[in-house]
C-alpha cells in the first residue's frame, strides 16, 4: 500500500473500475459494507477480485469500494465525514495519520471482538511493536493491514550504463554494501545523467538515513535525541546536502505528467526506497528483469533497523452494520485474506505472523528476502508522530528548512527536539 500523497488515481481509472464492478446496485435484503482506502489503479484491481471473492463466500453481504485518489485528501474526507456520520464502514489509515482518529473516539475498540470465540483473527496473531499507534487505554482500535520496509530498489540497466559493475544486493551478502560504496555509484549515475536516488519527503526517508549510517532518532523512552547525537546529525548534513546538490531528488516534488514511478521506470533514477508495490509498477512497464532490492547502505556494510511503513484497517465507531463490517475487516487482515492480496506480486509484506512465504515464493525480485529482513529488525513510525495530530507535518516542514538551507542540520534538529517535547506535554 502507497502512502505519503505518492498515489495519482485519475478519473478514468476509478471511473473504470467502479463500472467493472466494485459499486453495483445491489438488492435491498442483503447488508452492505463500505469500504475506503486509498491506492494505485493495480492495488485497486486487487480489492475488487478480493471483494468479489468475499461475497461469494459471504452472500448476504455487499460490499461497496470508495477509493480516494490522493493520501492526503483521503484522510481530509474522512475525518469530515466520521465527523458528519457519512463515513465508510471499514477503512484504511495511514501511520503518521492513525492517531489523529484514535485520539477522536471516532473508531471502533475491537478487543472483545477479536478475543470472542467466533472471532477467526486473534490479537495474538501482530507484533505488539505494530500496535502501538493504535492502542489507547489498552483498547486497540485497529491493526496493520500490511506493511512496507522502504527497500532500495535500483535500476541495474542505469548502473550498467553509468558503468557500475558491481551488483547492490551481492554487495549486500557479502556484507560490502557500505555507504561509500554507494556514494561511489552515486558519482558515477549523476555523471551519466541519471539520478542517483529519488526518495519521498516523510519520516521513513530521514529517520532511516539517520540509523542506517549509525545514528539515533528516539532513545528507548521515546524522547527525541537526533539532535544531541552526534552521527545524527552528520547524518542529516549528509542528506541535506545531497538534496542540495541534486544528487538525491524529492519524489513527492516531481511534476505529474513526470512522477517519480516514471521516470524510474524510464530508467531515469537509479536507487528508489520503496516498498514491494514498486512490483505493480515495474511489471506494467514491462521492465521487471531491469529491477531488485538491497537494504540501506551502512557504513559498515552490516544490515541496520531502518523503516517499516504500515497503513492500518479500521472500524467506524459508528457503523450500523457492525457484524458485517467485523466479518469483512476480518477477512481482510486475516491470514487467508493477507495470502490472497499480498500473492502473485502483491503489493506489501504480510502484517500478520506465519505466511512470510507470500514474500519468498514469487522469486520476485531476485532478493525478496530483503524484505523480510527489513521487517524483521526494523521499526514503524514512532508512537508519539502517530498520536499527535500535526507533528509528523510539523517535523517535515522543518526538515525542508533543513533541506533548503535555511536551517543547519543541528539547528533544524533542535527544533525538532522542541516540537517533540511539546507534543509530548500536550498528549
Amino acid at each position: 500500500m502507497k502512502r505519503k500523497g505518492k498515489v495519482a488515481l485519475s478519473i478514468g481509472v476509478a471511473a473504470s473500475v467502479i463500472l467493472g464492478g466494485i459499486m453495483p446496485v445491489h438488492a435491498a435484503s442483503k447488508t452492505t459494507v463500505v469500504f475506503s482506502t486509498w491506492g494505485a489503479p493495480s492495488e485497486l484491481l486487487r480489492y475488487k477480485q478480493f471483494i468479489a471473492n468475499f461475497e461469494k463466500s459471504n452472500p448476504s453481504i455487499n460490499v461497496v469500494l470508495q477509493p480516494v485518489a490522493d493520501y492526503t485528501q483521503y484522510h481530509a474526507k474522512l475525518l469530515t465525514e466520521l465527523a458528519t456520520g457519512k463515513a465508510p464502514d471499514v477503512f484504511y489509515l495511514g501511520d503518521d495519520k492513525v492517531g489523529k482518529y484514535v485520539q477522536a473516539g471516532v473508531l471502533m475498540p475491537l478487543n472483545s471482538m477479536l478475543n470472542s470465540s467466533s472471532s477467526t483473527v486473534k490479537l495474538s496473531d501482530f507484533s505488539p511493536s505494530l500496535l502501538g499507534s493504535v492502542t489507547r487505554n489498552g483498547n486497540v482500535y485497529g491493526v496493520p493491514n500490511d506493511v512496507n520496509p522502504d527497500a532500495w530498489w535500483y535500476d541495474k540497466t542505469v548502473l550498467t550504463k553509468a558503468g557500475i559493475t558491481d551488483d547492490p544486493a551481492t554487495l549486500a551478502a557479502q556484507g560490502k554494501w557500505t555507504t561509500a560504496a554507494y556514494n561511489a555509484m552515486a558519482t558515477k549515475i549523476a555523471a551519466a545523467g541519471a539520478t542517483p536516488l529519488m526518495a519521498y519527503h516523510y519520516w521513513g526517508t530521514y529517520w532511516a538515513w539517520i540509523t542506517s549510517q549509525g545514528g539515533t532518532v528516539y532513545d528507548k523512552n521515546g524522547n527525541f535525541v537526533a539532535n544531541k547525537n552526534p552521527v545524527s546529525v552528520a547524518a542529516i548534513a549528509t542528506l541535506a546536502k545531497m538534496v542540495q546538490d541534486k544528487t538525491m531528488a524529492i519524489a513527492d516534488d516531481q511534476p505529474s505528467g513526470d512522477s517519480s514511478d516514471n521516470q524510474f521506470v524510464e530508467h531515469k533514477v537509479g536507487f528508489y526506497p520503496e516498498g514491494r508495490y514498486v512490483i505493480g509498477t515495474v511489471s506494467a512497464a514491462g521492465s521487471k528483469d531491469s529491477y531488485d532490492i538491497a537494504p540501506w547502505p551502512t557504513p559498515s556494510g552490516k544490515a541496520a533497523p531502518t523503516d517499516v511503513a504500515a497503513s492500518f484497517l479500521a472500524i467506524n465507531g459508528k457503523t450500523k452494520v457492525k457484524d458485517a463490517a467485523f466479518k469483512f475487516w476480518s477477512a481482510y487482515v486475516g491470514k487467508a485474506g493477507q495470502i490472497f492480496r499480498l500473492s502473485t506480486g502483491g503489493n506489501a509484506v504480510p502484517s500478520i505472523q506465519g505466511v512470510d512465504s507470500i514474500v519468498t515464493s514469487s522469486k520476485y525480485p531476485a532478493h525478496a528476502q530483503t524484505f523480510l529482513d527489513m521487517v524483521h529488525i526494523g521499526y514503524t513510525n514512532a508512537a508519539i508522530e502517530a498520536t499527535v495530530p500535526g507533528l509528523s507535518d510539523d517535523i517535515a516542514k522543518e526538515m525542508r528548512a533543513i533541506y533548503a538551507g535555511t536551517d543547519t542540520a543541528q539547528a533544524g534538529l533542535d527544533k525538532i527536539a522542541a516540537l517533540v517535547t511539546a507534543a509530548q506535554k500536550k498528549k
